[in-house]
């Protein structure tokens, strides 16, 4: 499978979430899976990237030209796309993956996340979704999503859209085996 990885670019994140995410490309590369993300060389894209490489996994990245700058790509990609975009380049992404793992990030990571959920409760896709929710990271967007599920805002079913792990068998053993039949629960 060909696994999108959408997270953090920050240089000045700590090791407990850096580790977690280098493993977690190390292992997903020795299963025979392929990387394609965002192309960055630091924070969780670069541990994903490395992870990867340790593996021996194909590498793909996916970033605009304005980004092609000293010490910002990941340089040891096998392939690089450059779309015109930051928004070409998450379709790319999304047309090009078989799967997505969420990592700890920022605005855009959640931004990423979101799209492919949106994308997929509309039917336009059945891709897994997992958060890697290391350090109980992730513990305050799904207890929003819960919420808002209970007041009205989002459907249930929502929930069943994406999975959660913690640990990089969790996530590996989620997107070799998830099966969500997006028609029994299409919001449209």
């Amino acid at each position: 499978m060909q696994i999108c990885i959408f997270g953090a670019s920050s240089a000045t994140l700590e090791k407990k979430y850096i580790d977690p995410v280098e493993t977690l490309g190390e292992a997903l590369a020795k299963r025979g899976h392929s990387l394609i993300f965002g192309g960055g060389a630091n924070g969780l894209m670069g541990a994903a990237a490395r992870g990867f490489t340790k593996g021996g996994g194909k590498i793909i990245g996916v970033a605009p030209r304005f980004f092609d700058r000293p010490g910002i790509l990941y340089q040891a990609c096998d392939e690089f796309v450059f779309p015109e975009s930051m928004r070409d380049r998450k379709k790319y992404m999304e047309d090009n993956a078989d799967a997505f793992i969420v990592v700890p990030g920022g605005i855009g990571t959640y931004e990423e996340f979101f799209e492919v959920l949106t994308l997929k409760q509309l039917a336009r896709h059945a891709k897994p979704i997992v958060l890697f929710n290391i350090d109980g990271f992730f513990d305050k967007l799904t207890q929003l999503i819960r919420e808002d599920v209970s007041l009205g805002f989002i459907r249930a079913q929502t929930e069943e859209l994406f999975g959660i792990g913690t640990t990089p068998e969790d996530l590996i053993s989620f997107i070799e085996t998830d099966k969500t039949d997006i028609n029994r629960i299409r919001f449209y």
